[in-house]
């Protein structure tokens, strides 16, 4: 199996592509990336020198750098290439529209061009808030933020692509993924390593918005269940089972690192903030894929991957991230 994935620099491409190489000798990877500032060559280090291992520089809005990936006949698209940060799609629509709405566009072009297999990687905020119960695949998409509407409209685009045009394409929609890679403007691995640089952990709100967690290993084994084995036309929610509130699983890092509730600050709420996400993954789990680490394995296995690999996150924090940081947060 030769794979393209897009946006495999980033944390959960480069943990699927990592996956990937280690499942079959004779699997490949091409890896079209534009290298963002969340995409980072270093995170897939391990595997650069692998002649399986392939990186393609370029956009995926760019027909003429897809074009290239597509050079080295692929068999599959796996797309993780996405602006998914929601306070940055309030600061700046523009780009979270482009690229996860054009940026579809332009990988279905090619899968139709070239008969492929076409995963999108969506995410389990288009359905929108839920009171009670679980979404399922069948659940009307309500997304509340720039980011969750722009990856609603490209997992619409996938659909009519497979109904205008015929191209096997299908969708797969995860819960909040936690990890290793993970870039540390997301809850875990900020708070993480801000307690490890001796600083507060900022809290939206009351801290009670409730997420589903899933670890990204978790994820990227239901990710390949989906791309082998699911339907065209389909959509698979991959949840991890684990819904916890922020106070929780803040509360859950301090014990981590040895510290108190003075280690936290109260910050006003983000606008549109959706209160509790829940999936139904019973359709995933027809497949074969159950996720494998409790929440509590998978997040003493994260804190200490960020414990040993400051030399990883400390320069992310001090650049451009620094910036981002101070002018949403202070210096807290």
């Amino acid at each position: 199996m030769k794979l393209l994935v897009t946006g495999g620099c980033g944390f959960i491409g480069s943990n699927f592509v990592k996956m990937i190489l280690a499942m079959a000798p004779a699997n490949q990877v091409v890896n079209l990336d534009k290298l963002t500032y969340a995409g980072n060559p270093e995170n897939l280090a391990e595997v650069a020198g692998d002649p399986r291992y392939t990186f393609v520089r370029g956009d995926i809005c760019d027909a003429s750098a897809v074009e290239e990936a597509m050079a080295h006949r692929p068999d599959a698209i796996v797309n993780f290439a996405a602006e998914t940060h929601v306070d940055r799609s309030i600061d700046s629509p523009g780009e979270f529209i482009e690229t996860d709405v054009r940026g579809t566009y332009t990988l279905l072009e090619a899968a139709r061009r070239h008969g492929l297999r076409f995963l999108q990687i969506s995410t389990d905020e288009v359905y929108g808030s839920i009171e009670e119960g679980s979404f399922t695949e069948e659940s009307p998409l309500a997304p509340a933020s720039p980011y969750s509407a722009s990856k609603a409209a490209g997992d619409l685009l996938v659909l009519s692509y497979v109904k205008t045009f015929g191209v096997e394409a299908l969708i797969a929609r995860s819960s909040n993924n936690f990890g290793l890679h993970q870039y540390p403007e997301k809850l875990i691995p900020l708070f993480i390593t801000n307690l490890l640089e001796g600083r507060k952990i900022p809290v939206y709100g009351d801290g009670l918005n409730v997420r589903d967690w899933i670890y990204v290993r978790d994820n990227c084994a239901g990710l390949e269940t989906v791309l082998r084995q699911g339907k065209a036309g389909e959509a698979y929610n991959l949840g991890g089972g684990n819904e916890r509130n922020n106070l929780e699983i803040t509360r859950a890092l301090l014990a981590l690192a040895g510290k108190g509730e003075e280690c936290v600050e109260y910050v006003s709420d983000r606008p549109g903030h959706d209160r509790r996400y829940s999936l139904d993954c019973a359709k995933a789990r027809a497949l074969g894929w159950d996720p494998a680490h409790s929440l509590e394995e998978a997040l003493q296995e994260t804190y200490q991957w960020y414990v040993e690999h400051r030399d990883w996150w400390q320069p992310i924090k001090s650049g451009e991230f620094k910036r981002y940081y101070l002018a949403h947060y202070g210096d807290l």
